[in-house]
């Protein structure tokens, strides 16, 4: 491994490492993909990995190319002591909003979980049930956190698979391509053939 990638993977470890200090041997790392788009679900995936774990290129998924985080996701799986992932649909994100759909999909991927973590670092996100686990909500933590940013690759990967499947049914809007956000290609496509199936009503009523 190249010293300038050990060196920032060195650094994106460190306040795990502050935390395994302190006596957190299991720390689970969560993060979601999938709050802003017009369709599809929300994805929150968590993940616990060895103390030792250094996967070249581990970052916040939104830094890295689709083609290395399908990558880095075969990679993270496979070191992973455990790993969950919680997917709460369109509807579910329209009935109860898409931040309770995705608190609900965080604990959803914690009932995932074969280890039971002794602490949970999470992006931004309080008031969550973590089914009595205590946990650390921490700012950008996709961007300071290894595992955060590993639960980001896995959340982001599943997702845009998922939106890869929808493609197949529904290839008029492009969701191959956009993921389901609200590109103007995307919102053209509503205009033109109106919403589907996998749309999210209270994002697109203003396009419809």
């Amino acid at each position: 491994m190249r010293e300038k990638e050990e060196e920032r993977l060195k650094n994106l470890k460190n306040y795990e490492n502050e935390l395994r200090e302190k006596g957190f041997k299991y720390i689970c790392g969560i993060d979601e993909a999938g709050r802003g788009p017009l369709a599809g679900p929300v994805v929150v995936a968590s993940v616990i990995l060895p103390e030792n774990s250094m996967i070249e290129g581990i970052n916040d998924s939104k830094k890295v190319s689709e083609k290395k985080r399908e990558k880095l996701y075969d990679l993270i799986i496979e070191e992973a002591i455990s790993y969950g992932v919680g997917i709460i649909g369109q509807d579910e994100i329209d009935d109860i909003n898409i931040l309770n759909a995705t608190k609900k999909g965080l604990t959803l991927s914690l009932q995932e979980l074969t280890k039971r973590p002794d602490l949970i670092i999470v992006d931004a996100l309080s008031k969550i049930n973590t089914l009595g686990i205590p946990y650390e909500s921490i700012i950008k933590g996709d961007a300071k956190c290894y595992s955060i940013s590993a639960a980001s690759i896995i959340a982001k990967v599943t997702r845009d698979r998922i939106m890869r499947e929808w493609d197949k049914v529904f290839p008029q809007y492009g969701f191959a391509t956009h993921k389901g956000y609200g590109t103007s290609a995307h919102i053209n496509a509503i205009k033109e053939y109106g919403i589907c199936p996998i749309h999210r009503k209270t994002f697109v009523k203003n396009f419809i």
